[in-house]
């Protein structure tokens, strides 16, 4: 009986020691940078990336397609002449969000983007987490543009009729699937070319963001010359420019801050840039000054011509036009259509490979997602099996209705890089990455140190020489130690009590943050309205979702 409980007291102890031992590496966090990981591996990234490249990049996968239908949509249900104003608010909140990644970007500069911020911060259960969910957010992204490719060519060629039969969509009699040839094809080509090389990728996709850019901006130019000259039509309303009061600009600038989602594909090519430190926050910067400005440009134009209840759904922009008798200007709109999805489509695919590049160094992944290719500099396998992984789901799956999971990639990606944020300032782990100003001055502050240690064993002889050449040499050392890993810092223990405060207080933030969305996307909520002078409470507001 004693042995029986003994040998069960043994096995809860292992079972305690195993569930231990399972919860410390869901909260282990990396300690040295990936950076310096490859270069002792000898796995680099071409370095050969600009700040241009980086807009161009990050405006391509930011502007997509949508712009060309979101304005009519938003305007019509929510905002009305107020869309402007939304584009503004979803740009304000979204520039906050990019600040937390050029931040981060800044002192992690490696390619895992979200997921290598939350494993430094975090823990690795949920950077894991967050991998995968941009790996699924990119997927199902791109194969949704893919397949929205293919009916804007049948428009600008004239109609379905009009597409060579192998770009056709067929419909399989008997299972009820429509493939679409066409996308496959072009998320194909997307990845032969991103295989060739990440300057000529980034080459390709400024001259399709350059086409797009220019459309946007004709869309702006030719449409502000028919507003002057024909008055603004859609400015002049009985009901103001808040047809569905503050609450509705508010509504619209929640839906289209999805139209910002794309800057954080800049973050993935962290090690390909040359500067990363100064590149990287001016590439992110530079990326939502544009979109914004675009955005707000078009959606000030278009509800300007066409009352906001009049504008097509659909076609917005388009119809827009062709009530000013310029029909011509809806091949200009297409071509921008066409290039803006193929831009969003390489911005979608650019980055996988190099977050399952990330995820494969850190042990998590089989290391053949970590190959780089010696010509190419480029992940190559990775890049072709998450290109054909998106190819066959184009192909095969109408992926609309998974679209919805882009948004929880999203959310979940932009919340753990505020969260490491903040841990990275207030609950720093022993050994974080070091900013770029501080890190200059530690470099400028060794090189004189070095040079004064030179200058003084010069003028010492005999023994006195044996001993400063050991500390000189000490020094050195520590400061190819130091310039070996540039972007950590060993930090001294802080106090217990200032770490601890500081933990609970980003704790209850969070907290308090989920039960204020948990509240207001509840169904039945209160609602305070004045009556004679008084405000009563009025029970049961139905708010839709």
């Amino acid at each position: 009986m004693l042995v029986r409980s003994q040998s069960s007291g043994d096995s809860d102890v292992g079972y305690g020691r195993r569930l231990s031992g399972v919860f410390e590496s869901l909260v282990r966090r990396k300690q040295v940078d990936s950076e310096n990981v490859t270069r002792e591996n000898h796995h680099q990234l071409a370095k050969k990336l600009s700040a241009i490249d980086l807009v161009a990049i990050g405006v391509g996968a930011t502007i997509g397609a949508g712009v060309y239908i979101l304005v009519g949509t938003v305007a019509r249900e929510h905002a009305g002449p107020s869309l402007a104003i939304s584009f503004l608010i979803a740009g304000v909140a979204a520039a906050l969000s990019a600040f937390c990644y050029a931040e981060l970007a800044c002192r992690c500069p490696s390619a895992g983007s979200a997921y290598h911020y939350t494993y430094i911060c975090v823990g690795e259960g949920v950077a894991w987490l967050v991998g995968w969910a941009l790996i699924l957010e990119w997927t199902i992204g791109g194969s949704t543009v893919a397949r929205g490719i293919t009916p804007n060519l049948a428009l600008f060629l004239g109609g379905q009729d009009k597409l060579p039969a192998f770009l056709a969509r067929i419909t399989i009699p008997g299972l009820n699937i429509v493939v679409d040839p066409c996308a496959a094809i072009l998320i194909c080509i997307v990845t032969a070319l991103l295989c060739i090389g990440i300057k000529k990728s980034s080459l390709a996709q400024t001259i399709v963001t350059t086409i797009n850019v220019c459309a946007l901006l004709f869309i702006a130019i030719v449409g502000g010359y028919l507003g002057f000259r024909d008055g603004w039509v859609g400015y002049e309303l009985p009901n103001g420019y808040f047809p569905f009061g503050v609450n509705g600009m508010f509504a619209g600038s929640a839906v289209v801050f999805f139209s910002y989602i794309g800057f954080d594909s800049i973050t993935s090519t962290a090690e390909e840039m040359k500067n990363p430190q100064r590149d990287l926050p001016l590439g992110i910067g530079l990326t939502m000054l544009i979109c914004s400005i675009l955005y707000m440009l078009v959606s000030t134009v278009i509800v300007g011509l066409v009352p906001y209840y009049a504008l097509d759904p659909d076609t917005p922009i388009s119809s827009a036009f062709s009530s000013y008798g310029v029909q011509w200007a809806m091949y200009v709109i297409t071509i921008g259509a066409v290039t803006a999805l193929f831009a969003s489509l390489l911005g979608s695919i650019l980055p996988q490979p190099r977050i399952l590049m990330a995820m494969a160094r850190d042990g998590l992944l089989p290391s053949i997602f970590a190959d780089i290719n010696k010509h190419t500099q480029v992940p190559v396998k990775g890049t072709i099996i998450t290109g054909l992984f998106a190819a066959a789901l184009a192909f095969f799956m109408d992926v609309s209705q998974l679209a919805g999971m882009v948004s929880v990639g999203t959310l979940l990606a932009f919340t753990t890089v505020a969260i490491s944020v903040l841990i990275l300032r207030y609950v720093p782990p022993h050994e974080s990455p070091l900013p770029s100003s501080l890190q200059e001055a530690i470099n400028s502050t060794l090189s004189q140190l070095d040079g004064e240690s030179q200058k003084t064993d010069s003028n010492f002889l005999g023994d006195s020489s044996g001993f400063h050449e050991n500390n000189i040499q000490d020094s050195n050392d520590e400061g190819n130690d130091m310039l070996s890993y540039p972007l950590i810092e060993r930090q001294v223990p802080r106090e217990g009590k200032r770490r601890k405060t500081a933990a609970w207080a980003i704790a209850l933030v969070c907290l308090g943050i989920l039960i204020v969305t948990f509240t207001a996307s509840a169904k039945y909520l209160p609602r305070l309205h004045p009556a004679e002078g008084n405000f009563l409470l009025e029970n049961f507001l139905y708010i839709p979702l």
